[in-house]
């Protein structure tokens, strides 16, 4: 039986990371997408020697829009076969006030979380389109089910990597691919050191949501909340009438 293929699209993130733990650890072969060589390089070593899987590295710039075709082509040349499934867990968090005083720092929210979002996904969708099956895990996040003053510029682009997810899963249904989209809630990693307490209950690891992940990814899950208390949690705050919500601090 063939090895199984995964491509991880922002491979050294905290979440992306567990994740191909638990896949190599699974037996399968992996391609990992990052903008640190060195970096990725070392990952790539690591995961080959504990594991004795195939790993390929493959360097991504977010910002490149308009060579993530390309990108998404080398992927597919260096599989030992069709892709199996694809993650695209990239982004960026940056201070909500710093974003609204910078011109820079915002495109850098928006084009990061959102667009390179887009134009990444696009061209593995038509490789997954043309094979006829396979799956697409897209990491969004709680933050874009409702805009908050405390960080409505990284939401927007989280709800729109939510809708884009959705037609997406609607438009690739039909060619049998499966479009699964993660909402992460409080997540102990590098990108959030120093704004959440890894202590508190609300936090969770990367680990425990990674295998969420790939649980759910394999049960075709249309829309993973991670943990499943955050279902609950933006249930009631999406709720809230708007002319409560917007008096209060959130």
């Amino acid at each position: 039986m063939m090895a199984e293929n995964h491509v991880v699209v922002g491979a050294t993130s905290g979440i992306a990371g567990a994740i191909c733990k638990e896949l190599a650890g699974q037996g399968a072969n992996l391609i990992l997408l990052g903008r640190n060589a060195d970096e990725l390089e070392k990952m790539s070593a690591d995961l080959q020697i504990r594991y004795e899987v195939d790993v390929h590295v493959v360097e991504f710039q977010a910002t490149e829009f308009r060579l993530h075709a390309d990108v998404a082509r080398r992927c597919h040349d260096l599989a030992d076969g069709d892709l199996t499934a694809v993650y695209i867990c990239h982004g960026n968090l940056i201070d909500q006030q710093e974003s609204q005083e910078s011109c820079d720092l915002m495109l850098s929210s928006l084009e990061v979380n959102m667009t390179s979002f887009v134009t990444i996904c696009e061209p593995f969708a038509e490789i997954l389109e043309s094979q006829g099956y396979g799956r697409l895990i897209g990491i969004s996040s709680v933050a874009g089910d409702r805009g908050r003053q405390s960080n409505y510029i990284y939401g927007a682009a989280k709800a729109g990597v939510t809708a884009y997810l959705s037609g997406l899963r609607n438009r690739l249904f039909h060619k049998g691919v499966h479009v699964m989209t993660v909402k992460p809630g409080f997540v102990a990693t590098k990108m959030t050191a120093g704004l959440l307490d890894p202590k508190s209950p609300m936090v969770a690891t990367p680990e425990k949501v990674a295998r969420d992940i790939l649980r759910a990814s394999k049960r075709r899950k249309n829309v993973l909340y991670t943990p499943r208390r955050w279902c609950l949690i933006m249930a009631i705050i999406e709720s809230i009438p708007e002319f409560i919500f917007k008096r209060m601090k959130m």
